[in-house]
């Protein structure tokens, strides 16, 4: 651990081990520092409170933890670092793998309840993880000291109650999805039996109505900076420029940008599959404008990866890149203030690809 002043007394030996295997896995030197910081941090706490590296697992990884949080530390380190070290101590036969620990009652019906949204629903990996979370929120209050989860004796007093707490700490829009999100969950439980009557139609809506008409949209001159301010000289200008193509031109969802995979774009006759909202595709004509924008960020900009997704993240380890918002966050100065509505592209467009088809056919 180059550039330390401080060993990591009982993980040292594990140092170079771990950097290599942090750079193989495509980490810059920079994160890769950061996380051997984390390992020395452990390996000092585990010194000072006489943990050996094979009593090593998670009890003992919380623990240093809640060390760190209670001395008000200036940085936490992240689980995920954490994590990582552990399953590379575990693939060095240091730490013994750990045998999951069973499942509760709770984990089980959010673990059904998490396949129900995605094979019957359809329903895209981030709407999934926000429904997840309420219903996890919402059924540790029906569980009890025994992990027991009582659902069968809820009313709509219950449910109305939650709401109502919900509603208390966040904002209207956001006590607007809690409100979907409620739904989904009950209509499940009456689905599976677990409810004797469907407690969905008791969740009063929330009030908080605006934009009501046709949404608004930037105007031709305020799209045309937005695409001009993509610096096209570099890998994220490229891609974002693509991204920025598709939305304005072709009025996708960003989700259906980045969903969009290698496969879906069909060059010889000119078509683009689309991968829309419960499963559904359509096909729809490639500009030529598009394609020229997205056969660049492929030629010249796309890293050589197995992932399958057009558009790819611009920092190790790449992934994929499905936040199309913050990924082209870098072309704001070039339309402040009007950059903020930007993202009305988004649902203007997709309105007009509805209404007025032919724009785009």
């Amino acid at each position: 651990m180059s550039g330390t002043r401080r060993k990591a007394e009982l993980l040292t030996p594990f140092v170079p081990g771990y950097r290599a295997k942090l750079l193989a896995l495509g980490y810059t030197p920079e994160t890769a520092r950061g996380l051997l910081k984390v390992l020395g941090q452990l390996g000092r706490w585990m010194t000072d409170n006489e943990v050996a590296v094979s009593q090593l697992d998670w009890v003992m990884i919380s623990r240093f933890l809640e060390y760190r949080r209670a001395d008000s530390f200036r940085q936490m380190p992240h689980r995920r670092g954490l994590r990582l070290l552990l399953e590379f101590l575990t693939d060095e036969h240091v730490v013994d793998a750990a045998a999951p620990a069973p499942p509760s009652e709770l984990d089980a019906l959010l673990g059904d309840y998490r396949r129900w949204l995605i094979e019957e629903r359809g329903l895209a990996e981030d709407t999934v993880l926000r429904y997840h979370n309420c219903a996890q929120r919402f059924l540790e209050g029906c569980t009890g000291v025994d992990g027991v989860v009582d659902v069968g004796s809820l009313t709509g007093v219950d449910v109305s109650a939650f709401l109502l707490a919900e509603a208390q700490r966040c904002s209207v829009g956001a006590a607007k999805g809690r409100v979907a999100e409620l739904r989904a969950l009950l209509r499940y439980l009456y689905l599976r039996g677990a409810t004797a009557a469907l407690l969905s139609g008791s969740i009063p809506p929330v009030a908080g109505w605006h934009d009501t008409g046709i949404p608004p949209v930037l105007s031709r001159g305020d799209v045309e900076s937005l695409l001009g301010s993509c610096d096209r000289t570099t890998v994220s200008g490229l891609r974002d420029y693509a991204m920025l193509m598709l939305l304005a031109r072709l009025g996708l969802r960003s989700i259906e940008v980045a969903r969009l995979e290698l496969g879906d774009i069909d060059w010889r006759s000119g078509e683009i599959r689309i991968r829309g909202k419960a499963r559904r595709t359509e096909r729809m004509p490639l500009r030529a404008e598009v394609g020229a924008a997205v056969s660049a960020y492929l030629v010249d900009g796309r890293p050589q990866t197995q992932h399958r997704e057009v558009f790819l993240t611009c920092v190790r380890p790449f992934g994929v890149c499905a936040r199309i918002c913050s990924a082209m966050s870098s072309a704001a100065p070039a339309c402040a203030p009007d950059y903020r509505r930007w993202v009305r592209i988004d649902c203007g467009m997709r309105w007009r690809r509805r209404c007025c088809p032919r724009v785009y056919r």
